[in-house]
C-alpha cells in the first residue's frame, strides 16, 4: 500500500507539474488526448470505491437489476459523443458552465458552476470517501479518520501539483489496477460456490433470490407496491440522472473537453461505453455470488445498528476477507486505493477548474493565468475538507450505490432540462433556463429533505428499531413512490417550466443560438460517413451490443 501511494503520487506530479502552468495546460492538459486516454479516464473517474462498495452491495441486495446504472450509461454516452461533444469541443469552451453561458447567459454560467461543485463534493468525493472508509475498516482493520486523511492526502497532492495530465494518466494506470482486482474477487467468487454446494448454473439461479439474475424487474414487487428498480424506473429514470452525469457534469466531460479533437473526443465517449458494461459481470455478479455464499453459510455478515437488517455495504469487503489469501490482499488493497483516487482525482480537478474559470475570473477577469491555477490548486485543498466532512453522513441513505444516485435528484432534473432541451430546441431562452433552475432544484430539495430517514422518522415519531425508508419512497408509511420514478416526476414539472417560461417570454438572437444548438433534433445523424471509425458506426455497434446482452439476462 505505501509504495503504491508515494508511487502514483510521484509519477502524477512528475508527469503533470509545470512551475509555470497556464490555464490550457493545467486544466485541459493542452487538449492532447486520444480517443483511448480520454475513454479510460471518462471510466475510471465514473468507477471509484463506491462502486466497488455499493454495486457489490447492490447485488447482493436487489441482484443484476442494479447493473442497469452500467449498461444504461452507454446509452446516454452515445448521447454525450454525437448530440453534446461536437458543440463542446469545437465551441472551444473550457468548462460546461461556460458553455451554458454561450447558449443562455452570464446566470446560468453561475448557478451551473455552483451545482457542479456541490455534486463533486456531495456525491463524487464525499461518499467515495465513505465507501473507503467502510471497505478499508472492515478489510484490514483500520480506523475512519487514517484511512480518510491518509488517501485524501496523496490524492489532493499530485492532482493539486499535476493537474488533469497528472489525474488522466494515473488513471490510464488505476483502470488496469481496478479491473485486475474485480476480475480476481469474481473468479475467486465463483471458485467457492462448489465449496457449498454450488455445482452448476441451474443450482445457482436456484440459489439466489427470486429475481436475483434478472436484469428486468416487474413494475410491482409480490406485496404489490412500486418496484424501485422495475424496467419502467430505469427507462424512465436513469437518463434524468444520467444526462446530468455523463452529459453535463465537469468531474466526467471534461476529460472529452481535453482530447486533440472532435473524433477523439467522441469515440474516447464511445469506448468509455464499451468499458461500462464489463460492470455487471466484475462488481455486481460478486454481489450476487456474495449473497449465495452468506445465504449458504460460508460466512456472516454485520447488521446495521439497531434496524436487525444485513448490512449489504460490507458484502464486498466480507467477501474479500473470505476470498482472497493473505499474499494478494496487499494487491486488492492496492486496487480500492486506486478506485479511489481516481474518482476523487477527476472530482477534484474538476472543482478546480470551475472555481477559477467560472468563479473567479468571471469576478475579476484580469487575473493572470498564473493566479488562476494557483487559485485552483487552493479550492482543490478547501473542497477536499468539505469532503471529508460531508462523507460522515453516508449512513443516512439504505446502500452506498442508493445514496450516489438519490442525492443528485435535488438538481439533475433541473440541470437535465436545460441542457436537452437547450441543446436541442432552439426556442428555449435564459429566463426559461433560470426558471427552471431556480424552481426545479428547490423542488429537488425539498423532495431530499423530506425523504431522508431521520426527517421523516422525526415527522412520525417511529421507533428507531423499524426500517423507514423516507416520506416519499417507504411504501408502509411514504408515499411508497421509489427514488427513480420521483425523478421523473420533477423533470416533467421542470420541462412544464422551461417550456411555459420560454414561450411567454422573448426568443433569444437567432445567430447565437444556431452557434450552440442543433436545428433539428436528429441533426447529429446527417453527413457521409467517414469509415469504420466514425462515431456514428460505433455508437450503432455500442447499441446493438447493449440490447443483445440485454435480450440474453432480460
Amino acid at each position: 500500500m505505501a509504495v503504491y501511494l508515494v508511487g502514483i503520487t510521484a509519477f502524477g506530479v512528475v508527469v503533470g507539474y509545470r512551475r509555470n502552468s497556464g490555464t490550457q495546460q493545467y486544466f485541459l492538459a493542452n487538449r492532447s488526448f486520444n480517443w483511448f486516454t480520454v475513454g479510460a479516464a471518462v471510466f475510471t473517474s465514473n468507477i471509484s470505491t463506491l462502486h466497488l462498495v455499493g454495486l457489490a452491495a447492490g447485488g447482493a441486495k436487489d441482484g443484476l437489476v442494479i447493473g442497469n446504472f452500467e449498461w444504461m450509461a452507454s446509452f446516454i454516452l452515445i448521447l454525450l459523443a454525437l448530440v453534446f461533444a461536437p458543440f463542446y469541443i469545437r465551441s472551444g469552451v473550457q468548462t460546461l458552465p461556460e458553455f451554458m453561458e454561450r447558449r443562455y447567459g452570464p446566470s446560468a454560467r453561475t448557478f451551473l458552476a455552483i451545482i457542479g461543485l456541490l455534486g463533486a463534493l456531495l456525491v463524487h468525493i464525499g461518499i467515495s470517501l465513505f465507501a473507503a472508509a467502510k471497505l478499508f475498516e472492515s478489510f484490514l482493520g483500520l480506523p475512519m479518520l487514517p484511512v480518510i486523511l491518509t488517501l485524501s492526502l496523496f490524492t489532493v497532492v499530485y492532482t493539486a501539483l499535476g493537474g488533469l495530465r497528472a489525474v488522466v494518466l494515473t488513471e490510464s494506470i488505476q483502470v488496469c489496477l481496478l479491473l485486475a482486482g474485480a476480475i480476481l474477487v469474481t473468479w475467486l467468487g465463483l471458485r467457492a460456490l462448489p465449496g457449498v454446494g454450488i455445482h452448476d448454473a441451474a443450482a445457482f439461479r436456484a440459489a439466489a433470490a427470486p429475481g436475483q439474475l434478472s436484469m428486468l424487474q416487474p413494475v410491482h414487487d409480490g406485496a404489490g407496491n412500486l418496484n424501485g428498480f422495475s424496467w419502467l424506473a430505469v427507462l424512465l429514470g436513469y437518463p434524468i440522472l444520467g444526462i446530468w452525469y455523463w452529459c453535463a457534469d465537469q468531474t466526467h466531460v471534461q476529460r472529452v473537453l481535453g482530447a486533440r479533437d472532435l473524433q477523439a473526443g467522441q469515440n474516447g465517449a464511445l469506448f468509455a461505453g464499451f468499458l461500462k458494461i464489463t460492470p455487471v459481470f466484475l462488481m455486481v455478479l460478486p454481489g450476487v455470488i456474495g449473497y449465495v455464499l452468506w445465504r449458504k453459510g460460508a460466512f456472516s455478515l454485520p447488521e446495521v445498528a439497531g434496524s436487525g437488517t444485513p448490512d449489504f455495504n460490507a458484502m464486498l469487503p466480507v467477501l474479500i476477507d473470505h476470498l482472497v489469501p493473505v499474499g494478494l490482499r496487499g494487491l486488492l488493497a492496492a486496487c480500492m486505493a486506486a478506485a479511489l483516487m481516481s474518482c476523487m482525482a477527476a472530482a477534484l480537478n474538476s472543482c478546480a477548474t470551475l472555481v477559477s474559470l467560472d468563479i473567479v475570473r468571471r469576478i475579476a477577469p484580469d487575473t493572470s493565468d498564473r493566479r488562476l491555477v494557483l487559485i485552483g490548486r487552493c479550492a482543490t485543498a478547501v473542497i477536499m475538507v468539505l469532503a471529508m466532512a460531508w462523507s460522515t453522513q453516508g449512513d443516512q441513505f439504505g446502500t452506498i450505490f442508493e445514496a450516489i444516485n438519490k442525492i443528485p435528484m435535488t438538481f439533475a432534473p433541473a440541470v437535465t432540462t436545460v441542457f436537452l432541451l437547450g441543446i436541442l430546441w432552439r426556442r428555449g431562452n435564459n429566463q426559461g433556463a433560470m426558471a427552471t433552475l431556480y424552481a426545479g432544484t428547490l423542488m429537488g430539495v425539498a423532495y431530499f429533505i423530506l425523504d431522508l430517514p431521520s426527517v421523516g422518522r422525526s415527522l412520525l415519531d417511529l421507533p428507531a428499531g423499524r426500517a423507514f425508508g423516507g416520506l416519499v419512497t417507504d411504501p408502509s408509511h411514504g408515499l411508497g413512490v421509489p427514488f427513480m420514478l420521483a425523478g421523473p416526476i420533477l423533470a416533467g414539472a421542470c420541462v412544464a417550466i422551461y417550456v411555459i417560461v420560454s414561450l411567454s417570454t422573448p426568443p433569444m438572437d437567432p445567430a447565437r443560438v444556431a452557434a450552440v444548438s442543433w436545428d433539428h433534433p436528429l441533426a447529429f445523424l446527417r453527413g457521409p460517413l467517414v469509415g469504420a471509425s466514425d462515431p456514428r458506426i460505433i455508437s450503432a455497434l455500442l447499441l446493438a451490443t447493449v440490447a443483445a446482452l440485454y435480450v440474453w439476462l432480460s
